[in-house]
């Protein structure tokens, strides 16, 4: 008898965007309150501000389907891009901006972001990226500690085909997401610990707030988490992706990862837990690399090309795919693995341009216009 309930692994996803001018293709640091007030006229609460006054974020209601989720989400991206654009700005979907200076934004003025600001000085200044996370839902608290447990190995890889950070203050960081550079300066970020319950990983998150080291378990910055506000396990891993596609692939992806697992629990198997120093080296590879220089596989003790594992994985979760009807969202890893990452993209345009003979600041101008078309492509 299945100890467990059974997850609906419903999916919601969240993610936050950059506001530009299109005329400068800098950010727009301070952007008129009329933005997210229209935008609330035209969905609500599923728009809110982010840490940054040039941010804005996004969530999905709790779908059931790709398909909705799919649909949802290009509605919510329609929105802002049309309400940026009625202001005489541009959105992007990238998870560091080309050429911004951090030094140079404003905070958003709220209690969270005051506190965040007050606590975490220059490291939390630092903080101008952006993200996408993914909920599935899991609502038992037991089996939703024993998938965090096991997923971590997987995404890494899910960070490689979503890297679109390889610029930060006008360089060429040589990453493909420095994103994670900067992130990782935040404490209690990375991958989470081992937990043997959900008991201990409550224990864990009282103690934290007795202490007052945390107000509440959001303040836990790991790459996959409980969310404190839904029975779900949020992902929070990858790069925001430029193309509404290629996130689609990351969320379908991870959702049927996780059933993969429950699937093994099922049969009393599971996946071989390793420790979490060696699937942070993957996690920096990704970062480092993305898809170009491939990741460690443990059991097979060597580095294997990107392409191979990625149809390793496709087939592991073929059944599961098949169960949600995403086959071709999954699939689609392929295409992004041929064309490349968003951050393939903005290194390519930023290489042309010089080659053609612009100097820098023309050529990362021509990065901006590249993420400006990119995010709006299909909406």
């Amino acid at each position: 008898m299945n100890a467990f309930q059974d997850p609906t692994f419903t999916i919601g996803i969240e993610e936050e965007y950059l506001l530009v001018d299109p005329e400068t293709r800098n950010l727009a640091d301070d952007p008129p309150a009329t933005i997210l007030e229209d935008c609330r006229k035209r969905i609500g609460d599923q728009v809110t501000p982010e840490f940054l006054r040039s941010q804005i974020e996004v969530g999905t209601k709790v779908c059931t389907s790709i398909t909705e989720a799919t649909e949802e989400l290009c509605s919510l991206r329609r929105c802002i891009h049309e309400v940026a654009e009625n202001h005489g700005l541009a959105m992007i979907a990238a998870s560091t901006h080309p050429i911004a200076d951090w030094d140079r934004q404003k905070h958003t003025e709220k209690d969270r972001y005051n506190t965040l600001a007050q606590s975490m000085q220059t490291v939390a200044r630092r903080l101008l990226i952006c993200g996408m996370h993914v909920h599935v839902g899991i609502e038992d608290d037991d089996l939703r500690i024993d998938l965090m447990n096991q997923v971590g190995y997987f995404l890494p890889h899910l960070l490689a085909i979503s890297t679109s950070a390889p610029f930060w203050r006008g360089l060429e960081t040589g990453l493909k997401s420095y994103r994670m550079a900067v992130w990782n300066e935040l404490p209690r970020t990375g991958l989470p610990p081992q937990f043997d319950s959900y008991g201990e990983y409550r224990r864990l998150v009282a103690t934290l707030v007795h202490t007052g080291v945390i107000e509440d378990a959001t303040k836990l910055w790991w790459d996959v988490r409980p969310s404190d506000r839904f029975p779900t396990l949020e992902m929070r891993m990858t790069d925001i992706c430029t193309r509404m596609e290629d996130a689609i692939c990351i969320a379908a992806f991870y959702r049927c990862e996780l059933r993969m697992l429950w699937r093994l629990r099922r049969a009393n198997q599971r996946w071989r837990q390793y420790d979490r120093f060696m699937i942070s080296e993957n996690r920096w590879r990704a970062s480092r690399y993305g898809i170009d220089e491939g990741l460690i596989d443990f059991g097979k003790a060597a580095i294997v090309p990107f392409p191979e594992l990625l149809e390793e994985l496709i087939e592991m979760v073929r059944e599961d795919a098949e169960f949600f009807d995403c086959v071709a969202e999954v699939e689609h890893a392929r295409e992004i693995l041929q064309r490349g990452t968003s951050a393939h993209k903005q290194v390519a345009v930023w290489q042309e341009a010089h080659r053609a003979g612009k100097d820098n600041a023309e050529a990362l101008r021509d990065v901006v216009d590249l993420l400006i078309e990119e995010t709006a492509h299909g909406l």
